[in-house]
């Protein structure tokens, strides 16, 4: 699913990218050429993205004990570099034609092109988006992202591209100037989620609430003293500490962390390892961390 929305987006994109440097430079839009840029940035981003998915899916080994799957967050701060670079090189043009009042009248095709963009981004973020959400992946959340970056950014390029065709010919380098600021925003956020995963940062509380109120239910477990979580790629590694009758046996608290992990594993696909550990309910006993 992450390999058909991130391929479907990367060719779609190139073929908007050639339709919007075509426009830009034969119509004479400064902001549509922009966006023909902005697309190539976002296109050499995509396989970045596709080449994390691979690495991201390769299981663990003695090397990666815990996966691969941080690839997809290295590569979202790529991806989100990427966009900020290209927000910075577009408001540089933007401004030396304003400061230059180097302004000329773009064509009607530099309109369609900009008009074409917005539907086509804005149908792609929305599916991408949906494969993001069932797979709970960062790469892909950060393409979805970027595609409705573009989606937003074209309105901006239609505004000033179809007042400069209507005559205000400030309006062209101004839409571009004001679409690098739009870009800044979404590289930023992505950024700052990427950074976020890759410094094990935690889920969502309603998903650690959801898992800590499933597993108190189990038979023979009396609280869950701890829960933590982290992501890696697609999935999360959820790390537990169980207070539990000290009488049980060995075997039997194994038996119950057994069915803990596998209840966990039904109801959350998006879960790649759970680690349990055991405490005896209702006697004092210390953490022993350095964290």
């Amino acid at each position: 699913m992450a390999d058909r929305a991130i391929v479907i987006g990367l060719w779609i994109n190139a073929c908007l990218m050639i339709i919007k440097l075509m426009a830009g430079y034969f119509g004479k839009s400064e902001a549509v050429f922009a966006d023909g840029l902005e697309s190539a940035c976002d296109f050499v981003a995509m396989l970045f993205a596709m080449i994390a998915l691979k690495i991201g899916r390769k299981p663990l080994d003695s090397t990666h004990p815990y996966g691969h799957g941080k690839a997809e967050s290295i590569a979202a701060i790529f991806v989100s570099l990427v966009i900020v670079a290209t927000g910075l090189g577009i408001l540089y043009t933007s401004i030396m034609t304003i400061v230059g009042r180097d302004y000329v009248a773009p064509q009607l095709i530099a309109v369609l092109a900009a008009l074409a963009t917005i539907i086509a981004k804005e149908i792609l973020y929305r599916y991408t988006r949906s494969v993001a959400n069932k797979l709970d992946s960062p790469a892909v959340e950060a393409i979805a992202k970027d595609h409705r970056k573009d989606a937003l950014t074209s309105i901006a390029t239609l505004i000033g591209v179809a007042g400069a065709y209507l005559g205000a010919a400030l309006m062209d380098p101004l839409a571009a100037g004001l679409t690098a600021f739009f870009i800044f925003y979404i590289g930023g956020k992505t950024f700052i989620g990427a950074t976020y995963d890759l410094m094990d940062g935690q889920p969502p509380t309603d998903l650690i609430a959801a898992v800590t109120t499933m597993t108190e239910k189990v038979p023979g477990i009396e609280h869950v003293h701890q829960i933590r979580c982290r992501r890696s790629g697609q999935y999360l590694i959820v790390d537990l500490k169980l207070d539990m009758d000290p009488n049980m046996t060995v075997k039997q608290s194994h038996a119950i962390t057994v069915e803990v992990k596998r209840l966990i594993f039904e109801r959350f696909p998006n879960v790649g390892d759970v680690m349990v550990h055991v405490n005896p309910h209702e006697e004092t006993h210390e953490d022993l961390i350095r964290l």
